[in-house]
């Protein structure tokens, strides 16, 4: 989990130092404000700056675990409870993509139900179980850690259609780079 959790901290350092290079300032998110979070360090009218705050919660996925009786690769538990954080764009090899993040306590309750959600869709489909960590600009593609594997595959939601872009989610964060042009306005 340490190492998941250090390349997090790593991505998140170098987008967090695009944005303030390109801007001047942290992190801004449209789509966040008005949603209390520790994170916001300034609200503007249209936007909130917001940067990385520690998780506060007990670091576990358990509750997800707990509802369908499985166990989640660890990396994925480190990916959402090593931090605060809002959603970040980025690029890995050609593909544009926003890594999910929990913005606060209530999101994370959210995003667990969420988890509980995509997991029981793909038992019901009978298809590999996998967690999502990141959307695309496309509606019917998201990435997803498969929970058999560790692997990060590209996956279209309700098919078998899967594509394997990292041997593991260190790797995969290790290798995102950071966009914080047009992309990273929405959020």
């Amino acid at each position: 989990m340490q190492q998941t959790r250090d390349a997090l901290h790593d991505f998140t350092t170098r987008y967090c130092d695009s944005w303030q290079r390109r801007t001047g300032h942290a992190p801004a998110s449209q789509a966040l404000a008005g949603v209390p979070s520790p994170c916001i360090v300034a609200t503007q009218p249209d936007e909130v700056w917001w940067q990385p705050q520690p998780f506060t919660l007990p670091a576990t996925l358990e509750a997800v675990e707990r509802a369908l009786d499985i166990t989640l690769q660890e990396a994925l538990t480190a990916l959402y409870t090593t931090q605060f954080a809002g959603d970040m764009t980025a690029r890995f090899e050609q593909q544009e993509l926003t890594l999910l993040q929990v913005w606060s306590e209530e999101d994370f309750l959210r995003l667990q139900e969420n988890l509980i959600g995509h997991l029981v869709m793909k038992r019901r489909l009978k298809q590999t179980p996998t967690l999502f960590i990141a959307a695309t600009a496309s509606e019917q593609e998201i990435i997803s850690l498969c929970n058999l594997t560790g692997e990060i595959i590209l996956e279209q939601p309700g098919t078998k259609s899967r594509t394997v872009l990292a041997e593991n989610l260190e790797i995969f964060l290790t290798n995102l780079q950071p966009v914080t042009g047009s992309l990273a306005d929405n959020g």
